[in-house]
């Protein structure tokens, strides 16, 4: 790297910030802070969502298998396109139904208090460590690009997502994203028709590959693993505490389909994107090893990016990995806040709450800091909490989901489903080994999937024939009434506020993607080779920066 991509990547973290901290008075009470009011547009929120479900994997594991399989590794991730729309369909409304503040609130009007306790120190205990594990490779990213200490690397970064995320809350975090979201998309889209250049074009990426480099599935990644890995990412998508703020933080029900359908409609397009650089540079250059194909979309980006480009590239993988980092920073303050210290100090005022918030954000960002400084003294824990995080995905969150679908489920039915699970994919990824039986992946994803629906399964049967109802049901709808109730009457309100705050949100994402295009742009003009492509490409997004604050200005003085 250069010292233009340094340079790049350090005002690109500091418009991020900048951008975050723009909202540090937006965040002045618990709606606000954690679900911005219920009056998040759409499609800001879908965009938030799918950043969400993005980390630097993407581009390291994908990128590895797209450069060895090659379009195996796009049918793969097709998988969470139809389980955003099956989200958006069936699930995300449901959510946005409850008016809860966030999923643990649910749970605890659903299930009761001592049920959500049991959740909610799972959740955090897993989100601290997984935290940790979303920093720690980003982090690593850093340290090679530009040859600061790692511990520095996690620190910086840490420490400016801590700041903004504490600052500005939910609307820090989704606005961040969208910028984000939009920088990324602008590197792809030089990246991508520069790497066919490097090797003369598509007939190349035709025939100068394997022949079962196009085949959509293969003997590892089958259809059963497909199956499997497409409901998991439904549950996870549909269930994850930090995705729920997404559904919640819109206006209607229709809305929050709307989130759901838009991340569908992304994965659909993006991983053809995003895999077609390292399958390029199988052509470019097959000789990779197993563990060096880690590495190719990054080799391709270097091979063809000017400088100045690769510096953008990078800090756009690191700072849209830092996305799923802010969500769960979020959510574990609004945990903290909403759903232990609010039910130990019930009288507390606004203005204590969102100390809580403030203080919790940035103590569980200080402790996921240093657990990612440990991470080199574990030795391959970053994979063993990644495994983690597969096994305890279903068993965690679809026991809830499916409570928003029966009216039979129970604190019992949900705890014994989510404890046995627990205790069964442990017992096969890290007991059975040791006796000389591991399940393959396919195996493995499938027994992750299938038993606790399962479970869930026979104690709905069991209910129904005896038809028994949760002794909370009615009591949670009776609160659910009320909630939505008030939550309606306060949108009503502050309806004027939050139309003035929506523009100000726009119009500082505007003002961001603004000075990104131009930067882009400038950039180009010291590029030796696509001058055109990249311009083009700058203007066109500073343009439509422009006109994003020009719409909300116009819209402010109509009103």
């Amino acid at each position: 790297m250069t010292t233009l991509d340094i340079i790049t990547i350090a005002l690109f973290s500091l418009g991020v910030v900048l951008v975050g901290l723009a909202f540090s008075r937006k965040g002045k009470s618990m709606q606000s802070f954690f679900a911005a009011n219920g009056t998040m547009p759409w499609y800001m929120s879908g965009l938030s969502l799918f950043m969400g479900f993005f980390s630097a994997g993407t581009f390291v594991v994908w990128g590895s298998i797209a450069y060895s399989m090659g379009w195996v590794s796009i049918t793969i991730q097709w998988t969470m396109a139809i389980a955003g729309f099956i989200v958006g369909v069936l699930i995300a409304p449901k959510w946005q139904q409850t008016g809860a503040l966030t999923a643990a609130e649910y749970i605890n009007k659903r299930l009761g208090e001592s049920t959500q306790k049991i959740y909610t120190y799972l959740f955090l205990f897993i989100a601290v460590f997984l935290t940790a594990s979303f920093l720690y490779p980003v982090a690593k990213i850093l340290e090679v690009s530009t040859g600061l200490p790692l511990n520095t690397c996690i620190l910086l970064l840490g420490g400016l997502c801590v700041l903004y995320v504490s600052a500005g809350g939910l609307w820090a975090v989704i606005s961040t994203d969208v910028l984000q979201f939009v920088i990324l998309t602008a590197a792809v889209i030089i990246v991508v028709p520069l790497s066919f250049d490097k090797i003369d074009g598509v007939t190349a990426l035709i025939e100068k590959v394997p022949d079962t480099f196009y085949n959509l599935l293969n003997d590892e990644y089958t259809f059963g693993f497909l199956v499997a890995f497409g409901i998991y990412n439904t549950i996870f998508l549909g269930g994850n505490w930090a995705y729920v703020q997404r559904y919640t933080c819109v206006r209607t029900q229709q809305d929050s389909r709307k989130v759901g359908y838009l991340f569908g409609a992304l994965y659909i397009i993006s991983p053809i994107l995003w895999m077609l650089p390292p399958m390029i540079y199988r052509v470019h250059d097959p000789s990779l090893s197993t563990l060096d194909a880690e590495g190719a979309y990054l080799m391709m980006c270097k091979e063809v990016l000017p400088n100045g480009l690769l510096g953008l590239m990078i800090g756009g993988m690191i700072f849209a990995t830092t996305s799923a980092l802010n969500s769960k920073l979020n959510i574990a303050s609004g945990v903290i806040t909403n759903d232990i210290f609010r039910n130990l100090r019930p009288k507390s005022s606004d203005r204590t709450l969102m100390y809580v918030a403030r203080t919790s954000t940035i103590l569980f960002g200080i402790f996921s800091i240093l657990i990612a400084m440990l991470i080199p003294k574990m030795g391959g824990v970053v994979n063993v909490v990644i495994s983690l995080a597969a096994l305890t995905g279903v068993p965690l969150y679809l026991p809830i989901v499916w409570t928003l679908f029966s009216k039979r489920q129970t604190s019992t039915s949900n705890l014994t489903t989510t404890l046995l699970s627990l205790a069964v994919n442990g017992f096969f990824k890290f007991i059975t080994p040791l006796m000389g039986f591991s399940l393959n992946r396919a195996e493995e994803m499938i027994l992750g999937v299938t038993f606790p629906i399962v479970c869930l399964a026979i104690f709905e049967i069991y209910y129904i024939v005896k038809r028994k109802e949760s002794d909370k049901y009615q009591s949670y709808l009776a609160w659910n009434k009320e909630n939505n109730a008030r939550k309606l009457k306060e949108i009503e309100e502050n309806e004027s506020a939050e139309k003035a705050g929506n523009n100000f949100s726009k119009r500082v994402i505007g003002y961001g993607i603004f000075f990104s295009g131009a930067g882009i742009a400038i950039l180009g003009g010291m590029a030796d080779t696509g001058q055109t492509l990249i311009i083009t490409t700058g203007v066109v997004f500073a343009l439509l920066g422009l006109l994003m604050t020009r719409n909300t200005k116009v819209k402010s003085t109509m009103r």
